[in-house]
């Protein structure tokens, strides 16, 4: 749950982040990918985190 909210908000955020930096669409992808790759695998480590320290 943590990895696909994390992915969703890193996409949102990069999407805007290349939106205000007046970027085309590809820009705008380009930017949603990896800020969504990025907070997905950060919201993975949190969740291992958790899941070691519960059990």
């Amino acid at each position: 749950m943590i990895v696909i909210l994390g992915a969703l908000l890193g996409a949102i955020i990069g999407g805007t982040t290349a939106k205000r930096r007046k970027g085309n669409w590809a820009d705008i992808a380009q930017y949603a990918a990896g800020f969504a790759i990025a907070f997905g695998l950060l919201g993975f480590l949190v969740t291992i985190a958790i899941e070691k320290s519960l059990g």
